[in-house]
């Protein structure tokens, strides 16, 4: 087996090329890389070179065995093996990958930072350059929208908590001529929870204003009903027969006064009726025309012009029925529409599946990194990005790591 460490020293594609491959199978993107989880399994840990050259990212690095082999072994990390035939690599097993623990989660929270200010149109290798000159680092992941667009944002995992909070504690951090925002991953998020929380407190006493606006509104609207209904609404009581009916009353007034509302059913003893008029002058002019009696049916009835606590009260009973009515009209409308010639939606339950399962992130949105998505060949895997900066919808590795979805 070929030995890592010569003192060679090394040309800056055999240190990309080593810096790629020994973040393929590090401490920060192994644990998460699900395909080459699964090809580790198949040999004993070992990789073929024909399957890593593959990747995009190393891919645009080169494809020559002879370079990568060169470059693997002058590394002094003793992270990765080559085979005798050199036409494989591994993780050495010296140097065991960490388990993926809560310990080992919160480290990473611990070493994560997030900076802001990057210009949208900066490279990942841009940006990558620019951290290595500062620190040491195992994952670098660029923000983006869901339109794939850099947000100017990225999230860096350090190599030690020490190194992160030295960068976080360092004023006046600048790429360029722009000055960057920085805190810890943790601090941010801490921040964008709180914002969250607050715009949700500021939506519900918005939803809230916007409620008793519309109580208020309605209120209004019912008191102007009220004031243009005074004198309008005529209460009749008796003895009345139990066939006595709407078209009675019509029949009694038809010729004296327009009926805009008749609030009663058949076999009461009372009802009201709302006028598009003064209701005293038609009940006047009913009299005069029937000799001083109106009677309903052979019936003695008393008629009573009713005005302010009592007409506030029938009239809101007739705004309850005018808006059942409509709704008895609408719902058939829509029967008559979508339930036509068929049994309806009876026939059509739809059977209850269970609770969708939503996977936890911080953040809804698409992140580049360094990862082993989308290989250059046609066979479906969870590898680096078929494109450079085109990131996975579903559990994205990013540029320099893998990482959440955020």
């Amino acid at each position: 087996m070929a030995e890592n460490g010569d003192s060679e020293t090394m040309s800056d594609l055999e240190m990309k090329v080593c810096q790629q491959i020994e973040y393929y199978f590090g401490d920060y993107n192994l644990p998460r890389d699900k395909f080459l989880q699964e090809q580790i399994k198949l040999d004993d840990g070992w990789v073929t070179l024909e399957t890593l050259i593959k990747f995009n990212r190393l891919n645009r690095l080169t494809k020559d065995f002879d370079v990568i082999v060169a470059a693997l072994k002058k590394s002094k990390t003793g992270l990765i093996e080559v085979s005798e035939e050199k036409t494989k690599i591994r993780r050495s097993p010296n140097k065991p990958q960490p388990e993926v623990t809560e310990q080992y989660k919160n480290a990473v929270k611990n070493r994560s930072v997030y900076i802001k200010g990057f210009p949208v149109d900066t490279t990942l290798d841009d940006i990558q350059e620019w951290i290595d000159s500062k620190a040491k680092v195992e994952n670098v992941q660029m923000r983006k929208t869901l339109q794939k667009t850099f947000k100017g944002s990225v999230f860096v995992v350090f190599d030690t908590i020490e190194s992160a909070k030295a960068f976080v504690a360092t004023p006046n951090q600048k790429y360029n001529d722009t000055e960057l925002f920085v805190v810890s991953k943790e601090d941010y998020f801490a921040k964008k929870n709180e914002n969250k929380r607050q715009h949700k407190l500021e939506a519900k006493a918005k939803a809230k204003q916007e409620k008793e606006e519309k109580q208020k509104q309605a209120e209004d609207a019912e008191m102007k009903s009220l004031q243009e209904a005074q004198g309008f609404l005529l209460k009749f009581f008796g003895d009345l027969e139990d066939q006595t009916c709407r078209e009675d009353l019509h029949s009694v007034f038809s010729d004296h006064g327009e009926i805009k509302w008749i609030s009663f059913v058949r076999g009461a003893k009372e009802g009201v009726i709302l006028f598009k008029s003064n209701a005293k002058e038609i009940l006047d002019k009913a009299k005069e025309a029937n000799d001083g009696s109106l009677q309903l049916r052979g019936k003695d009835v008393t008629w009573e012009v009713i005005e302010g606590d009592a007409a506030r009260e029938a009239l809101k009973k007739i705004m309850d029925e005018q808006q059942e009515l409509l709704n008895r009209k609408q719902g058939k409308g829509r029967k008559n529409k979508y339930n036509k010639g068929s049994q309806g939606a009876q026939d059509k339950k739809v059977k209850f599946q269970g609770k969708k399962t939503k996977f936890e992130s911080e953040d809804e949105e698409e992140v580049e990194g360094n990862s082993t998505k989308g290989l250059a060949s046609p066979k479906k895997r969870p590898l680096e990005d078929a494109t450079p900066e085109d990131p996975a919808p579903k559990q994205i590795k990013t540029e320099n790591g893998a990482g959440d979805k955020e």
